[in-house]
């Protein structure tokens, strides 16, 4: 030391037994290499790191084993050679006692490097001024270096001084806790690693000056100091101080306070005066990362302590067991087992022995029940002051005594509560024996879980207001709406009887409007979908955890943006509905009228092309909306379809002689899309039996049981499709009956062969129809005996009974075709005998009137035969389909016979009243 420099103090302080030479009697031995490593991904102050490895994976010795989680955290390297044989919480050295994630390195006992390079080499320099302060900074994070003489501190984090103005470096060297030697040892053994990593530190500040503060019962260390500053030719640029013994002057505040007479404000760090300070130990491993590349995955451990019997100071791997490393110093297990990590008055008594060395632990003391005798239990304050005196804080302990066991938190915050370093001064002078200590972190730790409740309570009120807020301004906006809806309805019926020009020009400007609106639903969806992604990537990355709030505060606000737009869009729809139905008043008096079956075809394919758009734009943005859009497509083109069907048959219809209004009304009857609801119908019940084998086969196998709830969901849209396709059946197979009964009922001119379902060309309709059945019923056989499937039987009986009914109707159509030609030679013949017998024309006449009733009467009984037979048929398809409506056609089926069994009675009285008549 080349400079006078004075010394201040500071208030309080004691003088504690300091045992330290039973730990300094020899040199720093090299602890062997435990068979097992245990590494905890937190041994520092900030956010654990993250894992790079996995279990199986081998690794050397210097490996990164994971990395930096976010700017206040380190990374972990591998302290020797092994394979990684577990990454699972673990207990780990802390005065709580909980678990955290470890990685468990089994070492392989080769001890095996990495390639590794010193940052000078690795830029081909020669001097540390060479080289960036930043490129420094960086380093040393990359190197794992945390502050190895307190709580931890990334030291990179601590480098990062902003805007700041360093003037002066301390390096703490003063080791004020009793029985530690660590530091002490290294500064004799190390002195010039302590002095280089001064150097590279005075290089990244910027400093003017450093002194080293070492308590002066450790003239060695001082000795050995000041002739590595001499080697190095420092001795005129930093400074060795001694400074007095006395407890606790190793503090940070406290060393800066006797070094510079200087005192750190409440709630400020050193850097606000322009100061950093650093333990030697934290120096020393800087030195070796920048000159050599060696990360930090070693320390100097005392190992001291009556149940010792070779205590001393040891460089020991991180992640070595203490008992293990206790077995090297000779330890005997005691009656009341009780090893301290840490020094006497800020240490804690270690769980378990099994517990790892990180990068914080400087002792492992074991001391005997004499040396170190068990607490005594604790007696009422007396009110002595003796607390006080010593709290180099300048606090009042016995306030802040009361303040945390009354549980009045607020007081003690009031008193500086967190000014306190926790030195354990207090209670080492307190004649009651009363752990002061423990109180004042009890209550720190309760005056942080109140303010963490604080924060989410406030963060919650303010969403509550916010929804509050909200809800009043959609309670004005639905009330501003209501009175223009009023105005609106007022001014619609002031305009009632305007000009249908004017309501015709609305009706693009709603289509304007509705437009617009729809491309604001789909912006507002994208940003829905983009602002969810950022706010999980927040909620995984740490850095981004402010943002939270605001991304939540954002999503809320478009959630309720596109709520708003879907109400606009209804209204718009229904503004444009409404508009067409008073533009016109042309075609109100008929609902079927070409016209007006156009409008509606027209409609319901823009609706189509409208929604296949919007499926298209929500399966290009993955969202969940898909499956509904699909099945509504599917709904809205059965519309389509139907809307167009009707259409063509009022333009069929128009287009025929004599077409009455009754017909012109009976709903339009598709026997194709008959045909194509039945195909739709088996191939779902084919996927129904098919889903319920998977579902069957998922919960048989293990490892398909997660996929069971996806079948289940499938296997329920299936059923309510087929359910949805068997209505639209029946409502088919209405229509088709509601047109027979209007071709029954028709008059006689409006088609020729519809009061006799036995002409030819009847015949030949109803043939084709059979026929087309049975392919169909074919087609569904041969897919049912491709499947598998249990309705093959009864598919087969009815394909039989198709079959019948169709070499039925064949038989029918010949004879018809027969008989035709015979009439009309019959006819001929009859015209040519008119003439013959003028006297019998009254009994003619009669008879003729008679057979003209019995044909009538046969033609109802033929058409009531084939009314029963279709309803037969419909009835057997719902029971082979197992559909809902077999009660009803069963019904049907009984209905019609009975009007069949009129009929034919009535034809037997007919008859048996015509022969009565002949034989008179």
């Amino acid at each position: 030391m080349t400079n006078l420099i004075r010394l201040y103090d500071f208030d309080g302080g004691i003088h504690p037994a300091e045992n330290k030479t039973q730990s300094t009697g020899q040199p720093i031995q090299q602890a062997p290499i435990a068979p097992q490593l245990i590494l905890p991904l937190h041994q520092h102050i900030g956010a654990p790191a993250e894992p790079l490895v996995k279990v199986g994976d081998a690794v050397l010795k210097g490996q990164m084993l994971a990395e930096a989680n976010g700017f206040v955290s380190v990374p972990l390297h591998a302290p020797t050679s092994g394979t990684i044989s577990a990454i699972e919480p673990r207990q780990v050295p802390h005065a709580s006692g909980l678990e955290e994630l470890c990685i468990v390195i089994d070492s392989d006992g080769k001890d095996e490097w990495i390639e590794r390079q010193g940052l000078l080499a690795k830029r081909g320099v020669d001097d540390i001024r060479d080289l960036e302060a930043t490129e420094l900074v960086s380093h040393i994070s990359d190197c794992g270096i945390a502050g190895m003489g307190g709580a931890g501190f990334p030291t990179a984090v601590k480098l990062h001084t902003g805007k700041r103005d360093i003037s002066t470096l301390i390096l703490n060297g003063a080791e004020c806790e009793p029985y530690i030697t660590a530091d002490d040892m290294l500064m004799r053994e190390r002195a010039q690693q302590v002095i280089s990593g001064a150097q590279i530190l005075l290089h990244i500040l910027g400093a003017k000056r450093c002194l080293i503060g070492v308590e002066d019962n450790k003239p060695e260390a001082v000795e050995a100091l000041n002739a590595a500053l001499v080697e190095l030719h420092e001795e005129h640029h930093i400074d060795v101080v001694a400074i007095p013994t006395k407890y606790p002057s190793g503090g940070e505040k406290q060393l800066i306070q006797i070094l510079t007479g200087e005192e750190v404000p409440a709630g400020g760090i050193p850097a606000d005066l322009g100061i950093v300070c650093q333990n030697v130990g934290t120096v020393a491993a800087i030195s070796d990362a920048v000159y050599h590349g060696t990360p930090l995955i070693s320390r100097i451990t005392t190992l001291t302590g009556d149940a010792n019997q070779q205590p001393g100071n040891w460089e020991v791997l991180l992640g070595t067991p203490a008992n293990f490393l206790l077995q090297q110093a000779g330890y005997q297990q005691q009656k009341r087992e009780r090893v301290i990590m840490g020094g006497p008055m800020m240490g804690f008594a270690l769980p378990s022995l099994d517990l790892p060395v990180v990068k914080t632990t400087n002792c492992l003391l074991a001391p005997t029940d004499k040396e170190l005798p068990p607490n005594d239990i604790a007696m009422a304050c007396i009110r002595c002051g003796m607390c006080a005196d010593a709290c180099p804080a300048e606090l009042l302990p016995q306030q802040l005594y009361w303040f945390s066991k009354a549980q009045e938190f607020d007081k003690a915050e009031q008193h500086n509560l967190f000014d306190c370093i926790e030195c354990g001064a207090c209670s080492y002078v307190c004649p009651s024996h009363i752990p002061l200590v423990q109180y004042y972190r009890y209550a720190k730790g309760a005056v942080r879980e109140e303010r963490a409740a604080q924060s989410k309570a406030e963060k919650a009120k303010e969403r509550f207001e916010n929804r509050v807020a909200r809800q009043e301004r959609e309670k004005a906006e639905k009330e501003a709406k209501r009175k223009a809806r009023a105005e609106a309805a007022t001014k619609a019926q002031s305009a009632k009887k305007a000009a249908t020009p004017a309501a015709a020009t609305a009706a693009p400007a709603n289509n304007a409007e509705l437009e617009k609106l729809q491309k604001q639903l789909d912006g507002a969806q994208s940003a829905l979908k983009k602002t969810q992604e950022k706010l999980d990537n927040a909620r995984e990355d740490a850095a981004q955890s402010e943002k939270i709030p605001a991304f939540e505060a954002a999503l809320e606000k478009t959630q309720e943006k596109i709520k708003t737009l879907a109400k606009q869009i209804a209204e718009a729809k229904k503004a444009a509905k409404a508009a067409p139905a008073s533009a016109t008043d042309s075609d109100k008096g008929d609902p079927n009228s070409p016209e007006r079956l156009k409008k509606k075809w027209e409609t319901a394919q823009a609706r189509l092309e409208t929604a296949q758009k919007r499926l298209a734009d929500a399966k290009e943005q993955g969202l969940d909306t898909v499956a509904a859009l699909e099945e509504g497509i599917a709904k809205q083109q059965t519309r389509v379809d139907e809307a167009k069907a009707a259409y063509d048959a009022s333009l069929s219809a128009g287009s025929a002689n004599g077409t009455s209004a009754a017909a012109a009304a009976v709903p339009a009857f598709d026997p194709a899309e008959l045909e194509k609801l039945q195909k739709q119908l088996a191939a779902a019940q084919t996927a129904k039996s098919k889903t319920e084998e998977k579902i069957a086969a998922a919960k048989e196998d293990p490892e398909k049981a997660d996929k069971v709830p996806a079948f289940e969901s499938a296997l329920a849209k299936t059923q309510d499709k087929i359910k949805d396709l068997a209505k639209q059946i029946a409502a088919a197979k209405k229509a088709e009956k509601a047109a027979q009964k209007a071709a029954e009922s028709a008059p006689e001119h409006v088609a020729s062969d519809k009061g006799d379902p036995n002409t030819p060309e009847r015949l030949q309709r109803k043939l084709e129809t059979l026929q087309a059945r049975l392919d169909t019923a074919m087609t569904r056989l041969q897919q049912a005996e491709a499947d598998g499937l249990d309705t093959v039987d009864a598919l087969k009986a009815g394909i039989e009974r198709q079959q019948g009914k169709v070499d039925e109707v064949k038989a029918q159509l010949a004879a018809a075709q027969n008989g035709v030609a015979t009439k009309s030679t019959n006819e001929s013949a009859a015209s040519g005998s008119e003439t013959d017998s003028p006297a019998s024309a009254n009994t003619d006449s009669t008879s003729t009137a008679s057979n003209e009733q019995l044909e009538a009467l046969e033609k109802k009984i033929r058409a009531q035969q084939d009314r029963v037979a279709k309803a037969q048929e419909r009835l057997t398809m719902a029971q082979e389909q197992g559909l809902e409506t077999v009660d009803a056609l069963s019904k049907a089926v009984n209905k019609q016979q009975d009007k069949l069994n009129a009929l034919q009675t009535e034809l037997s009285q007919l008859q048996a009243g015509a022969t009565a008549e002949g034989d008179a």
